[in-house]
């Protein structure tokens, strides 16, 4: 009879995702996840034919728990605004996953930012068409506007380089977030890229 596997599937990829939650995806070997668990790397590869799947199953984990602090933003009294603050959120308390999920190029087992992006988007679309009274097209173009102006805050935020406070993160993002929209609304098929935009710009410098 086969000796009994004393560590299950979960547990490995536990160890993992906290490997990479502490020190990077790129610090997630075989090695290192025996010695989290303090056992041979026998047990990794009973579960695992490559330390590759396993980095895959943190990835999604770490999608997972993104997933998560999205969700906390999404049931605020203002959605939108609560998405963006947990988006923040995460950056500053896992700046190692963000960099796993936002800042890690795009592979055979992920799909970086905009793999990322697409999956927030649908998490947050119907708020934004229910909120706004957009269309999904006009809902996904003004989340793409905003989630760039999260991502360099928290891609400052990871790289230990952001001068802004709380504050003044928010008091921007309120900004960017008004002028959008009030620009969608009142310039027809903006979203779209269909305007006269020599006669706005000319309107606009004038007053």
């Amino acid at each position: 009879m086969p000796p009994k596997v004393k560590f299950q599937k979960e547990d490995i990829i536990n160890a993992a995702m906290n490997i990479a939650g502490k020190r990077g995806i790129e610090a997630v070997t075989a090695r290192e996840v025996a010695g989290e668990l303090n056992v041979s790397t026998r047990p990794i590869f009973t579960w695992f034919d490559t330390i590759e799947q396993l980095k895959n199953e943190v990835h999604n984990m770490a999608m997972l728990k993104y997933k998560d602090y999205i969700e906390k933003g999404l049931a605020g009294p203002v959605p939108f605004l609560g998405v963006g603050q947990q988006y923040i959120r995460f950056a500053k308390e896992e700046p190692e996953l963000y960099r796993l999920l936002f800042l890690t190029k795009a592979n055979e087992t992920s799909g970086g930012a905009m793999e990322a992006l697409r999956f927030s988007q649908e998490l947050v679309r119907d708020s934004i068409m229910n909120i706004y009274n957009m269309d999904a097209y006009t809902a996904d173009r003004y989340f793409q506007n905003l989630w760039l102006v999260a991502f360099s805050f928290a891609t400052l935020i990871v790289t230990d380089d952001c001068p802004y406070t709380d504050k003044e993160i928010s008091a921007i993002f309120t900004e960017m977030s008004l002028a959008i929209c009030k620009a969608y609304k009142e310039i027809p098929r903006l979203s779209k890229g269909e305007f006269d935009r020599d006669r706005i710009f000319n309107e606009l410098v004038k007053m």
